[in-house]
């Protein structure tokens, strides 16, 4: 064999064993679970998760991997990132309230705007009982006026007075879905109107209630 083709297989052998060599080069420092520190050229599952140092030949650390979290951590992370996606969710809404709103009576005013719809509405209902009360008074009284005169009151004239109460019961029913549908708009408004209060540090100075509030259905 030429001294040639020596120096090239030497050269081969070189070069396929430097990465065997740099893959034995690599150690791993780590605290086993007697609280010891341990080098070795493998990192054990348990030791793993405490962290350990990633060494090169000349014993110098090149990465640190960190141990696993604990369920402290974990929950404290979950924690800080529900607190940031409810910051940013306030954020935006305050944003949002603030162009439709420039000062809380806005806000006050479109309520009461709302309050009065509604019980204009309200109203409306309370006036079609009113009628319906005096139809059921007259079919009522007819019946009324059978039964002194000895005779059977008629089908129809039960069927109408059924009816007619069955009318009431359901405007009345209207009435109070009406009546809890404002109290969560009321509530709805009168939130806004406080963080209006809190973020544009000026206060309402017009009153919610509207004059001659509903009475009793």
């Amino acid at each position: 064999m030429t001294a040639k083709r020596q120096a090239i297989l030497a050269t081969a052998l070189c070069i396929g064993l430097t990465p065997a060599l740099a893959v034995a080069s690599t150690m791993y420092r780590y605290t086993d679970e007697n609280g010891k520190t341990v080098i070795s050229n493998t990192v054990p599952s348990n030791a793993s998760e405490r962290g350990y140092d990633i060494l090169n030949s000349q014993g110098r650390v090149i990465e640190r991997v960190e141990p696993a979290p604990t369920e402290e951590e974990i929950e404290a992370r979950k924690a800080r990132q529900e607190r940031k996606a409810q910051q940013e969710a306030q954020r935006k809404q305050d944003a949002e309230l603030l162009r439709t709103y420039s000062h809380p009576d806005d806000a006050v005013r479109a309520l009461r705007r709302k309050l009065e719809e509604r019980r204009s509405l309200v109203q409306l209902k309370r006036g079609n009982i009113s009628v319906v009360r005096s139809q059921l008074a007259e079919q009522e009284q007819r019946a009324a006026d059978m039964e002194r005169a000895g005779q059977t009151v008629s089908e129809a004239v039960t069927e109408r007075i059924d009816r007619l109460q069955s009318r009431i019961k359901e405007i009345r029913s209207e009435i109070e879905e009406q009546q809890a549908e404002t109290r969560v708009i009321r509530e709805e408004y009168e939130e806004k109107i406080r963080r209006l209060e809190t973020i544009t540090g000026k206060e309402r100075t017009l009153s919610i209630e509207l004059p001659d509030a509903d009475g009793p259905t």
